[in-house]
């Protein structure tokens, strides 16, 4: 559920970046410490200058229109390299990357995104079963059997 000062924030956001149907919100977040943080992304990522004008436009807003009573310290920025993809969006960036998926039973499974819908993923995963060669086999995950996926990071 969004607080107040959250939905206006994301109104703001919206309307920033009205016109750039490439960037979309990720999260909107009023920590209790007093920082407002705003996690943006977009199909291609979003450059630091996106996120500058995001951050002046939201705070002018604010200031202008007393929307928080205390101090507080926006922070507009994309999520970080390990940080878990949380939207289909996000997902859909990420085809053909690998990627490692946590179950709620804590297993980990590691393959290559081929594929997003509304309700599941796929990937495609290499199988070794003993005695024999390991072979690629595609894995159609639903969302609701996923606690957390995170793209793996090459640095071949």
């Amino acid at each position: 559920m969004m607080t107040k000062i959250e939905q206006r924030v994301q109104e703001l956001v919206l309307e920033k970046i009205s016109d750039r149907s490439d960037l979309f919100i990720v999260s909107i977040h009023m920590k209790g410490n007093g920082v407002l943080e705003i996690l943006m992304d977009g199909d291609q990522g979003i450059a630091i200058e996106d996120c500058v004008k995001i951050s002046r436009h939201v705070g002018f807003h604010l200031e202008e229109e007393e929307v928080i009573a205390t101090a507080y310290r926006l922070e507009v920025s994309s999520p970080g390299i390990d940080s878990p993809l949380v939207l289909v969006r996000q997902y859909e960036k990420n085809i053909g990357r690998s990627v490692q998926v946590k179950t709620p039973e804590g297993e980990k499974r590691e393959g290559k995104l081929l594929e997003v819908s509304s309700t599941a993923i796929t990937i495609e995963e290499s199988k070794k079963e003993k005695g024999k060669k390991a072979e690629l086999i595609q894995a159609v995950i639903p969302f609701e059997q996923i606690t957390e996926t995170k793209v793996l990071i090459s640095f071949k």
